[in-house]
């Protein structure tokens, strides 16, 4: 699912792929601009902003795309058989240059604007997370200018903070310890002030990373109120199981101990690290019913919103605090 992090790459590949090339193919499958001929211009640049894609081209225009849900931009080489993009009818636009093709796929949000209009298509965006213009005292105010609203809504509406979509909307909530249904005028005012720094940690941690993972960001600084582990106990053991302190006795069935002598290795036994447990890339979203990383409750989902869009909301009843809708 297209978020900040991810519309990051897209505009990190398409700017590899087009900067500075000459375009030798233009299409523009859209009726209103069906008949535009860029071929012979020179591409200046793609720039992310938010959620949205900023493809500047010789003689002052930009093309303006948005991935929303499921677009994406798929980049080829010339004489590469175009796969992994979808059909050939969900094919919006074909930008190509001498070596390299690049092709947007379900692309709900494609304009042809002048680069000086590009206020028309990003001008009412918040700070950007992963832009030159953040800003985390504006977001923060931001978003806190209608202490009402549910946190989950307000974290999603880009004009607060540009750059949060529905997966770190259930992560960030998480690591809050609150739902995404709390009012955020509700959420402790010592929380309240780390949100801006938590989620630009998450995505710009998430950049550069081709799987999403947000266990291993932020693992040992996450603010949880029903923590109860202390210093020398892991903050996240394995699902089912329970941390043992140092020192403390082990009362575990024989079998489950380490054995006091290890049989000897012999030349033919190769020498092969400890199986350590897989931990999940997300702590919430995604992981319903299986249980909380931190407490072993069921993670619990539900859609939050007007109902106009699918958004699928995750979060753990006993880690976050505020009202959650009933079962």
């Amino acid at each position: 699912m297209p978020e900040g992090d991810t519309v990051w790459q897209t505009a990190k590949r398409l700017h590899a792929a087009l900067a500075g090339k000459v375009l030798t193919r233009s299409d523009l499958r859209v009726p209103k601009y069906a008949t535009a001929d860029l071929t012979g211009r020179t591409v200046l640049d793609v720039t992310p902003r938010g959620k949205h894609l900023l493809t500047r081209i010789e003689g002052g225009l930009t093309l303006h795309s948005h991935l929303r849900m499921d677009g994406t931009w798929r980049v080829y080489t010339n004489g590469q058989r175009w796969s992994g993009g979808g059909p050939a009818h969900q094919i919006r636009v074909i930008l190509g240059t001498a070596d390299r093709t690049a092709v947007g796929y379900r692309l709900p949000v494609l304009e042809l604007i002048r680069t000086t209009e590009e206020h028309r298509a990003v001008g009412h965006l918040g700070p950007d997370l992963l832009g030159p213009d953040w800003n985390p005292e504006l977001a923060l105010a931001n978003l806190l200018t209608d202490p009402a609203r549910p946190l989950g809504e307000a974290l999603l509406d880009q004009r607060n903070l540009a750059g949060i979509g529905n997966i770190y909307k259930s992560e960030l909530c998480f690591l809050l310890g609150a739902t995404p249904w709390l009012p955020i005028g509700a959420l402790p005012a010592d929380r309240a002030a780390k949100l801006p720094a938590i989620a630009k940690r998450l995505l710009e941690a998430n950049r550069d990373r081709p799987i999403r993972n947000t266990t291993s960001t932020l693992t040992n600084n996450s603010p949880n109120p029903n923590r109860t582990t202390g210093p020398s106990t892991p903050a996240h053991p394995t699902p089912g199981t329970r941390a043992t302190a140092p020192g403390a006795p082990d009362h575990r069935a024989p079998d489950a101990r380490t054995p006091a002598h290890p049989a000897p290795r012999t030349p033919t036994t190769p020498l092969r690290p400890a199986a350590r447990p897989h931990t999940p890339d997300l702590f919430v979203y995604g992981r319903a019913p299986r249980p909380c990383l931190r407490c072993n409750t069921p993670i619990r989902t539900a859609n939050q919103g007007d109902g106009s869009r699918d958004r699928p909301t995750y979060w753990c009843p006993n880690c976050q605090i505020g009202p959650a809708p009933a079962r």
